[in-house]
């Protein structure tokens, strides 16, 4: 087996799927008693302080030659080119979706971001991405070679769900408090819906103070703050909880690379409300979710009512749901995949 470095920014515990991702697949990858080490690097990429690049650089320069890199994706599309030629082993580029696609990006920032992204990208003996639709963008706006991508799918942990849906119905929403994952579309659609009854909750940690304050103000600005909890960063039990009541899953995201959380969705037999976005589709299957455009409060609130207010549909969704669930792969199969990969290179 092959000897693996995997160089991730910040805190590998961080609540996210993308470093949810990482620290399964580091886990996976060792279990099949594979050597590999952690390395951390600063939490501030992909917008890194020169002296946090100047860290990365020198730290992947340093790396032995006999191991393979794994790159986390935050840090492979804002790396300096020049940098990442330095080092000395094989690179795989760990990517869930081209950082340049971001919310809230300048068009110079977008611009850079890119052509970094798109340079980097000839030095990666290989790529590996969460989603065949991802695959498909790397080849169509990089120009990446497909023999040279491997999709490995977010894994999931099979297991017994029990739920038992509350009364008012609640509407469940899970992704971190940041522009790309709608929040603010939701609250606006949830306050087209105050003629119907139902509570929701919105989990996910603050990406900024500034984003976090403002999804507050809204909820007290919409009138909906008694039927509207920001619950922030909780626990996986008290996650558990609520998913086990919730009788909707609804996520406005305006773009997805994969979106773990509606598999976690589909394996507690939920039904979805989300965007027509990214690999949402081929993410979200059409019989256990709806799906409209994003940035529509409108069409967004059309959909939810009609999940919120009929209770057969629910029922028939949320079997759809549980039985696309159960075909989904485990993260054994996520490490297995991408251990292949490593043994090729």
């Amino acid at each position: 087996m092959k000897r693996a470095a995997f160089a991730i920014p910040g805190d590998i515990n961080t609540v996210t799927g993308g470093y949810i991702y990482e620290r399964r697949l580091l886990e996976g990858l060792r279990a099949q008693g594979r050597e590999v080490e952690h390395v951390q690097l600063g939490a501030t990429f992909p917008a890194p302080s020169p002296c946090v690049m100047a860290h990365a650089v020198g730290t992947l320069g340093a790396l032995s030659p006999d191991r393979v890199l794994i790159l986390d994706g935050l840090v492979f599309g804002a790396i300096d080119t020049s940098g990442l030629a330095k080092v000395p082993c094989p690179i795989v580029a760990m990517l869930h979706h081209p950082l340049a696609l971001e919310t809230g990006l300048s068009a110079a920032d977008a611009a850079w971001l890119f052509k970094t992204e798109r340079d980097n990208l000839t030095l990666a003996a290989h790529v590996l991405v969460t989603s065949p639709y991802t695959a498909d963008l790397y080849t169509r706006e990089f120009d990446v070679d497909p023999s040279r991508i491997t999709v490995a799918l977010p894994g999931t942990d099979p297991q017994a769900r029990s739920r038992a849906p509350s009364d008012p119905p609640l509407i469940l929403s899970v992704g971190l408090q940041h522009p790309r994952k709608g929040h603010d579309v939701l609250l606006r659609a949830l306050a087209q819906m105050t003629d119907h009854p139902w509570e929701a909750v919105i989990v996910g940690s603050a990406h900024n103070p500034d984003h976090a304050a403002m999804l507050a103000d809204m909820v007290d600005a919409l009138g909906l703050g008694d039927r509207v909890r920001l619950a922030g960063r909780i626990s996986s039990e008290a996650l558990d909880e609520l998913y086990g009541r919730a009788a909707v899953f609804a996520l406005a995201t305006r773009f997805e690379g994969y979106g773990m959380v509606f598999d976690e969705a589909l394996t507690w037999g939920m039904p979805i409300v989300t965007c027509e976005t990214g690999a949402v589709p081929q993410t979200v299957p059409a019989d256990a979710g709806r799906l409209v455009p994003p940035d529509d409060p409108g069409a967004f609130a059309a959909a939810l009512r009609s999940v919120v207010s009929d209770g057969a549909l629910r029922g028939r969704m949320g079997a759809a749901a549980a039985q696309a669930g159960r075909r989904l792969p485990t993260w054994d199969d996520t490490a297995r995949i991408a251990g292949t990969v490593l043994d090729a290179l």
